[in-house]
Formats: structure tokens, sequence, C-alpha cells
């Protein structure tokens, strides 16, 4: 979803564009330690940041990104200097039903709540969250959820994304210690957000407002993956806000 975002934003910015583990085409370690938790993904990534000498950066979280990256805000607060959340939810009232099962497997982690949730792993669920709440689905590229659902079916995928599931329950935890942080240190954060997610219902993105009075809300008629078919005015967006909200020493022009 990024691949057309990133290059307008790298003719201002670095941009540092990782896949989490498991996913896009990062390795997904099967033995050791590795558990395939968010803290474990976020633990990836914080290391990825000192790696590369990252003193300060400004993050855009989406979806399973934004646990992750709030939880990088939480451990390094002073690290971040703006937040851009594409449908990415600290709230709960940004939860939608299509949670239901997997909640059902958080209260009841059985084999049988487990299995249920292989159909949303399946190539039709995918191509259905790209079009979902699309007005005109011929602006979606079927190679982004066929490229997407062929990674999903790499042997063993599955069962990180379901371990993935079921771990989610300790993201929506630690909502209180995001909108804690979020209080607490008001950075500046854009949300921009498809307002007929699935998932991840609008009142998610205007929830920032109430705890950051440094939030913004832009919400666009599309679904999940916004970037498919809003693609110029949410990268205007973000040029805008960048441009109006980061010290001018941050930018590359």
């Amino acid at each position: 979803m990024f691949r057309n975002l990133i290059p307008r934003l790298a003719e201002h910015y670095r941009v540092v564009a990782p896949d989490l583990p498991g996913f896009g085409f990062s390795l997904a370690p099967e033995h050791g330690p590795f558990r395939h938790t968010f803290d474990d993904l976020a633990a990836v990534v914080d290391r990825l940041t000192q790696v590369l000498g990252l003193k300060d950066y400004a993050i855009y979280v989406f979806d399973y990104g934004a646990p992750v990256g709030f939880r990088l805000a939480l451990q390094h607060p002073d690290r971040i200097t703006a937040i851009i959340s594409q449908n990415g939810n600290a709230f709960f009232e940004g939860l939608s039903d299509g949670w239901n099962p997997i909640q059902k497997y958080w209260k009841e982690p059985t084999a049988e709540n487990r299995e249920a949730l292989r159909a949303l792993l399946t190539s039709q669920a995918t191509k259905w969250q790209y079009l979902h709440g699309v007005a005109d689905e011929s602006l979606v590229a079927p190679e982004a959820y066929v490229l997407d659902s062929a990674l999903l079916a790499r042997t063993g995928n599955d069962e990180i994304q379901l371990n993935l599931f079921l771990d989610y329950a300790n993201n929506v935890a630690l909502y209180p210690k995001f909108q804690e942080y979020f209080r607490a240190k008001r950075p500046p954060l854009l949300a921009v957000w498809g307002k007929n997610d699935p998932f991840f219902l609008p009142a998610g993105a205007h929830a920032f407002t109430r705890d950051n009075p440094n939030a913004e809300v832009q919400v666009f008629d599309t679904g999940h993956f916004a970037l498919e078919t809003h693609l110029e005015e949410i990268a205007a967006a973000i040029t805008d806000f960048l441009g109006r909200r980061l010290p001018r020493s941050t930018t590359r022009k």
C-alpha cells in the first residue's frame, strides 16, 4: 500500500520503511526466542532505529503498525517528533464489530476459536479487506491484494497471524497507556482515515482530539487500505501537516 506514498514523502524527508517480521518480504523466524508478539515486533523496529542512528523521528502507523509505533512512543517519548495514524487505532470506540470473532478468541483461546479465524487469512478475505467500502473498485490495483495473499500463504505464516490475533488483546490493554501518552506529551498528530473501514471505525480517529489538542483528523470516503484509492489526497495532507508541524531542520529538500 505504501509503494506510491514513499517516493512522494522521500522528496522532502528521509523515509525508513521496514516490513514487520513475518510481513512483506521480511523473514519470519520459526524457532528460538522470537514469539511473534507485538512486544517482539516493537523491539525489532526499536533496534532498527538504533542501528540506523535515528535520534528522533516522525512515525507513520497503520493497523498493526499502530500498537508497534505507540509502544516506541511510550518507550522513547522524546524521540517522537510527530505521528501520522492511517487507520491505526488506540481507542476502544474505534473497534468495530468486525473484531467480535477475534475478541471471542481472546476470551476463550481454544483450538476451535483459533481455527475459526483461519477464514480471515484466505485470499478471498484479503481481497474483501481491500475492496470493502470502496466506491470505485477499479481504483484498487489487483496486484496489491494478490501479492498480499501470496505472502500470507507462505508456509507457517498462518500460525504467525493467528498468534498475533491472540496477542492483539495486549494492545487493547495498553490503550489507556497510549492515551495517557497523547495527553501528557501532545505530539503533533494527523489521523487520516478511511471511514468505511470494517475493523477500525472513524470514532477512533476523532478520539485522538479528545486527548491531544495537537491532533488533526481527515476522513476519506474509502476503506481500510485508504492509500489505494486516495493516495493523492492523503499524500497532500501528510506533506502539508509535516511542513507545518515539524521543525525545518528535519526536512531534506
